[in-house]
């Protein structure tokens, strides 16, 4: 199975220029825990509520200065849209992320995969163990 086969299409990106209060509302009203950040569809880096929370609000800092470019996670890690699902899954787990940006070969940004689209939809076994991974301390939102 192929990761288009379980992601969610139609994505939407976050500006770097965006305020973490716009992007917080969003987030609150689309029901999400991370936006892909870009120009374009070219991604430049991912906003997460955890990154949100600990990089500002926790801080101090006013959400409605605070740039999304301020915050965002710049590393950004993300699969190809024609990939084995369970290969992802797993890497995911390595990684210790619950959920992926999507992209074509052109790497334009198609849609979002996560640990919980491939459970409803695929292995529920594989999914469990990538999540096992996630839970780990460490990994990249440690800061």
């Amino acid at each position: 199975m192929k990761v288009s086969d379980v992601m969610t299409r139609g994505a939407a990106l976050a500006s770097p220029t965006d305020t973490i209060a716009a992007v917080a509302k969003r987030m609150a009203d689309d029901d999400l825990g991370f936006l892909p950040v870009g120009d374009d569809a070219r991604m430049v880096g991912m906003i997460t509520d955890r990154d949100i929370v600990v990089r500002a609000v926790a801080q101090g800092r006013d959400p409605n200065s605070v740039k999304v470019s301020e915050v965002m996670t710049t590393d950004v890690r993300y699969c190809f849209e024609d990939e084995d699902l369970d290969h992802v899954v797993q890497n995911m787990g390595n990684l210790q992320v619950r959920r992926l940006p999507v992209v074509d070969r052109d790497k334009k940004l198609v849609g979002v995969v996560s640990l919980a689209d491939s459970a409803r939809d695929h292995d529920t076994e594989a999914a469990g163990i990538a999540m096992s991974g996630v839970t780990q301390p460490g990994g990249p939102h440690t800061q």
